[in-house]
């Protein structure tokens, strides 16, 4: 079955490092694991490291069975095995079976049609996975806030792309895509099953325009709100979900920070430097905070006629600041599938240039 982890991980500053660059392709594909700090070595001397570079690397046209690379490499045959398994998974290595012992090789022969394989069959299937947002997105076509700021920094992508199977006692075809594409983590345990919290939260993101906001999830689902902060930048990690500003908020953000100041500092402040005067703020505001019967309604009303940017501009000389919130990528399906693929695309073509690298050093 065709299973493929990338970690988005910036080229290596040096491109005459053979062994560098074979570290940076074993962990750009999750081939191991890292634990701790990193080894004085980099982890070229780790056994799945030897495979690459002194065997499947320098010598691409042959095939290596277990038996021989565990006498090479002085580890056990499960071990070699291990690491073929995830190899074969990841589209770069084939299996045949001879007698007795099973052969591995680069598909194709070379490291570039081996990396083109994994391209293709990437790529097809994540677009195949995909398709399930045509059936379970209800968003509507209000998404977009009346002013949009870009995301609150984007991570490193962590992708994982997986064949379809047949689902098991207690999942749905919702948390099993969820399981195969990265957003339950390495290991789902009872996330995976179709009324855990991580499908519940998923489910918000889903049925919800606007922004969600930890403590609206963690008050909907009656999860822990530590709980649901973890699942939601999970989340992001995978590049389906963002982390925006939540300008759907402008008003509330733009009253809590009136009152305050009002309260801090008077009035003078807020005409001068709060900046109530250069933006032409209306009097009536004011009236309403020494009166105390300012409200957000009160203050939506007050500016509907100021521009949003003009309102930006006015919250950040009150000194406050907009609450984050989670949702999905794009303003609908097809945005959130072309963006989903172009992450995917991103991090295949550095391996691709890396590929090229490594195939110059055996010319």
């Amino acid at each position: 079955m065709f299973d493929l982890r990338l970690d988005e991980i910036p080229l290596p500053a040096s491109k005459n490092d053979r062994e560098k660059l074979i570290s940076w392709l074993i962990d750009t594909l999750c081939l191991h694991r890292r634990r701790g700090e990193n080894a004085a070595d980099d982890g070229t001397f780790s056994p799945i490291h030897r495979i690459l570079s002194e065997h499947l690397f320098k010598d691409p046209s042959r095939g290596y069975e277990t038996r021989e690379l565990a006498e090479n490499l002085g580890v056990t045959p499960a071990a070699i095995h291990h690491h073929f398994v995830r190899l074969v998974s990841a589209g770069l290595v084939s299996t045949s079976s001879g007698k007795g012992w099973k052969n591995y090789y680069l598909t194709g022969g070379s490291l570039q049609k081996a990396i083109a394989n994994m391209k293709a069959r990437a790529q097809l299937i994540h677009s195949q996975r995909l398709e399930i947002f045509d059936e379970v997105w209800s968003r509507g076509k209000k998404v977009a806030m009346k002013i949009e700021l870009p995301p609150d920094g984007k991570p490193n992508a962590l992708l994982r792309i997986k064949e379809w199977g047949p689902l098991e006692d207690g999942e749905s075809e919702l948390s099993r895509f969820m399981a195969d594409v990265g957003l339950l983590g390495e290991r789902p345990g009872k996330e995976i099953l179709s009324e855990s919290l991580s499908v519940g939260i998923f489910e918000m993101l889903l049925n919800s325009g606007p922004p969600i906001s930890i403590d609206e999830a963690a008050k909907a689902l009656g999860g822990p709100k530590p709980r649901v902060g973890r699942i939601l930048e999970r989340f992001r990690m995978t590049g389906i979900v963002e982390r925006v500003a939540r300008t759907d908020r402008l008003s509330t953000a733009l009253w809590s920070a009136m009152t305050t100041q009002h309260m801090r500092r008077g009035e003078d402040w807020l005409l001068k430097k709060g900046g109530f005067e250069r933006l032409s703020v209306p009097n009536s505001l004011l009236k309403h905070l020494k009166k105390g019967t300012c409200k957000p309604e009160t203050i939506e009303r007050a500016l509907k006629d100021m521009d949003a940017k003009e309102q930006m501009l006015l919250l950040n000389l009150l000194g406050g600041r907009l609450p984050l919130g989670h949702r999905l990528v794009g303003m609908d399906v097809d945005m959130l599938k072309r963006k989903s693929m172009d992450d995917l695309n991103r991090v295949i073509r550095r391996i691709e240039k890396v590929g090229e690298t490594l195939t110059k050093f055996n010319i």
